[in-house]
């Protein structure tokens, strides 16, 4: 195959698509679209691919399953096994494919190339992927602990082997992607061995609606007792949690909740900050050493008061708080001798993506 040049990145959320066009790990146009609308994402689309020519498009796939494990070429075998993991993350992979064979259509001969998220995690350690499950449920529906933000997390490891000067594969660190969508994760040697996200994207931290990790009892009795329906549980935990609902409805925004001042913006920001504490704490029993606390994602990139409160309860593990203001570039934000360091990596999803399809395409 010919050497790959000009790719289109596509990452497909849950209620938009944003799409880049990267040419040599540089951004060369962008377009973000507030729809996931096949039909219209691609009007949209038009005026970015005008006289252009695209050699690959990259997409990124939230939940890969046990079937995706790498960026594949979208074949039919591929898009099979993707869509296997569909009800996964039920939010983002059925747009995702939609839009996929929407850009098949529309640019014939262009491989597309499925990255999944939960690719990085894939070698995690037997005892941290496995659920204390019956063995029966294990084998017969594949539960199992995959994890996600693979894509963000690939992009921040060697950016803060750079900055620290030490290889990517000697690196033992606590990553926190912490946005929209958040997450922590331990790397060890420049591997993952643990993180907070777990079968599905809602594990784990609060996030902007997604309520994170809960007491799976409490789901039960809401059932049984409370007489929720199945459907209204998905939906709350889904649509009507995390930040926005800690917060009363105001807003699920930390930008908006910092400005705010309420008490429903101060429980928010108050919860998320110990709950991200906590894992990051948790991730750290994984690891020998802990070279670094590495923020990334939008709030972690954007937000210094949410790194303020989370790096002010990390003092047991020798991390010095951080109230240090946004950085134009990634940086090391505490001083020499301060302590573990603690590293803002910008995200760059669409350059892991358009990385990971020339890997996949030689």
């Amino acid at each position: 195959m010919d050497v790959v040049g000009v790719i289109l990145t596509v990452n497909t959320g849950s209620g938009s698509v944003k799409a880049d066009l990267v040419d040599d790990d540089r951004v060369v146009d962008s377009a973000h679209l507030e729809t996931t609308d096949a039909d219209e994402a691609w009007a949209a689309l038009r005026g970015l691919l005008d006289d252009r020519r695209v050699d690959a498009v990259a997409h990124r796939l939230v939940h890969g399953g046990s079937r995706l494990t790498g960026p594949a070429v979208a074949d039919d075998e591929a898009l099979a096994a993707a869509r296997s993991a569909a009800s996964l993350a039920p939010l983002h992979v059925p747009p995702a494919l939609e839009f996929l064979e929407q850009l098949r259509d529309r640019l014939p001969g262009v491989p597309q190339v499925l990255c999944p998220d939960t690719a990085f995690h894939r070698d995690l350690p037997e005892h941290a992927a496995t659920y204390a499950l019956p063995q029966q449920w294990r084998e017969r529906f594949g539960l199992r602990r995959y994890g996600f933000h693979g894509l963000s997390y690939s992009w921040a490891l060697p950016r803060a082997a750079e900055l620290l000067g030490t290889p990517e594969g000697e690196l033992s660190v606590v990553m926190a992607h912490l946005g929209g969508g958040s997450s922590v994760c331990a790397v060890r040697d420049g591997r993952s061995v643990d993180t907070s996200m777990g079968f599905t994207p809602l594990d784990g931290v609060p996030m902007a609606k997604r309520s994170g990790a809960v007491d799976p009892g409490m789901l039960l009795w809401l059932q049984r007792e409370a007489g929720l329906s199945l459907a209204e549980v998905e939906d709350g935990l889904n649509h009507a949690s995390g930040l926005l609902g800690l917060s009363g409805g105001e807003s699920d925004d930390t930008r908006d909740l910092v400005a705010s001042g309420s008490p429903g913006a101060a429980l928010a920001l108050g919860v998320f900050a110990h709950r991200v504490r906590r894992e990051v704490a948790a991730c750290a029993t994984n690891l020998d050493r802990l070279d670094a606390l590495v923020f990334t994602g939008e709030i972690g990139w954007d937000q210094p008061e949410v790194r303020a409160a989370v790096t002010g309860g990390l003092r047991l593990l020798g991390v010095a708080a951080t109230a240090a203001p946004n950085s134009p570039t990634d940086a090391v934000l505490t001083p020499p001798g301060g302590g573990v360091p603690v590293l803002v990596v910008e995200p760059r999803e669409e350059l892991a993506l358009a990385r990971a399809a020339r890997t996949c395409l030689g």
